[in-house]
């Protein structure tokens, strides 16, 4: 009698073991669902922001330069003129600095290595960090979902470095292996507590880990030797109809 209950509570706990892993799979395949769903929506709103906001903008600052050049010299409205061109100019950066934000277009049109150098070398601009970059010499070919998960890695990664670091260098290197695409953050700030809500940005890196574990792959963040963090994103090369590898 006491082994046939032993085994009743076996067989329940691999049956709850069995029904927790396909519930995890299932909200996986949810949460790519979502994401993807999600990248679409974006990139047809930064569409939109830029072929039809952008270009009225553009339409108005050229009709406002040609009506300058019809004033007469000394006109009081020059001046109004002027300003009101600073101010567009303004208005036009701020969309384009959403669209970049909502979808990098160099991702989709230049591929991942010129988006995420364009990445790195704004960040070290903003910032005023050293910046090194080692990036793959040859294009890097990849589907899509791919590259949307190692541009928002390096951006969220960028994001926690420039808010909690203190870095004064950041190196970046992005490995195309034969197995695997790896990308790595290494700054020489004051570290983290692994396991902290500071470490994986409360939601933002938290989010993406959870991306690259649809693709198969991992995130961790580990204290980098001497100095620092490491953020390394590992995303296999496996054959699957979602990702065309």
């Amino acid at each position: 009698m006491a082994r046939t209950s032993a085994q009743t509570k076996q067989s329940r706990i691999a049956d709850l073991a069995q029904a927790e892993t396909l519930c995890l799979a299932d909200l996986r395949e949810l949460l790519d669902h979502v994401n993807a769903r999600g990248d679409d929506e974006r990139r047809a709103l930064a569409r939109q922001l830029h072929d039809g906001l952008g270009s009225s903008l553009t339409a108005i600052s050229m009709h406002l330069s040609l009506l300058a050049q019809k004033m007469p010299s000394g006109s009081p409205l020059l001046e109004r003129t002027a300003h009101m061109k600073l101010l567009l100019r303004n208005v036009i950066e701020t969309n384009r600095q959403m669209q970049v934000k909502l979808w990098n277009d160099k991702l989709e049109f230049f591929g991942v290595t010129a988006a995420l150098g364009e990445a790195c070398t704004a960040f070290g601009e903003r910032h005023q960090i050293a910046v090194h970059c080692s990036l793959p010499e040859q294009p890097l070919t990849c589907p899509r979902n791919y590259g949307v998960v190692l541009l928002r890695a390096l951006e969220e990664g960028l994001s926690n470095i420039a808010a909690h670091a203190q870095a004064s260098e950041v190196g970046i290197i992005l490995d195309n292996l034969d197995e695997a695409i790896i990308l790595t953050l290494r700054d020489n700030g004051i570290g983290c507590h692994i396991g902290s809500a500071a470490q994986l940005g409360k939601h933002g890196l938290r989010l993406v880990r959870e991306r690259v574990r649809c693709l198969g792959g991992a995130l961790t963040v580990t204290p980098s030797a001497g100095k620092g963090t490491t953020l390394t994103v590992t995303l296999p090369k496996q054959a699957h109809p979602d990702n065309g590898l």
